[in-house]
């Protein structure tokens, strides 16, 4: 299987995750600004989720740029992030509905580790197909963010049960360490 055909397949599905987001999106009970300001929860919700979707689709589409070619073991990894990824809307629902409640706070710092982790082991397979010398290997480096990303999660899921704005307050954190592109893949591609 192509690279091309790999990317086409998970842009369709993060397209297809964002858009479902948007559909579970309630418009207010009336017109007023009061209403507005008792959705404004659910709307920062959509818009950490979608940031954090658009992080994923951004770096995975510089990985498998940098990747040299696609086998078995590789488009299982990627079914894999695929999977945690397509909870992203389940948890962001569930969480809008109360985002001061602890368990649906909880499940939504879950999904992000463990997509955070499935996106670690796509990666990890693809050095390890392509070496360690590869184009990969080399803009990854030592991965700062992409190994405290995972601890940041991992905090926040037992935190939620202290105080779920604790948690949000690290999500959004591991989102804003993520926001601005990563660089480093598009630098050893231009080398």
């Amino acid at each position: 299987m192509s690279k091309s055909r790999l990317e086409a397949f998970s842009d369709g599905v993060i397209a297809i995750l964002m858009t479902i987001m948007v559909l579970e999106l309630r418009q207010p009970e009336d017109t007023s600004w009061a209403a507005m300001h008792d959705t404004a929860v659910t709307l920062l919700l959509y818009a950490l989720s979608f940031i954090f979707l658009g992080i994923y689709w951004t770096n995975h589409h510089h990985m498998l740029h940098a990747a040299k070619r696609v086998d078995g073991a590789i488009l299982w990894a990627n079914l894999h992030l695929m999977f945690w990824l397509s909870l992203v809307p389940f948890v962001t629902e569930w969480m809008g509905h109360d985002a001061s409640l602890a368990v649906p706070t909880a499940c939504y710092g879950i999904v992000l580790l463990l997509a955070a982790l499935a996106y670690w082991a796509l990666q990890s397979i693809i050095i390890s197909r392509d070496g360690a010398d590869s184009r990969l290997a080399a803009a990854v480096g030592n991965n700062f963010k992409g190994r405290l990303s995972p601890v940041l999660y991992a905090s926040a899921i037992p935190l939620a049960f202290v105080s779920p704005w604790i948690s949000d307050a690290l999500y959004v954190t591991v989102a804003l360490m993520w926001l601005v592109p990563d660089r480093r893949i598009e630098k050893v591609l231009q080398a």
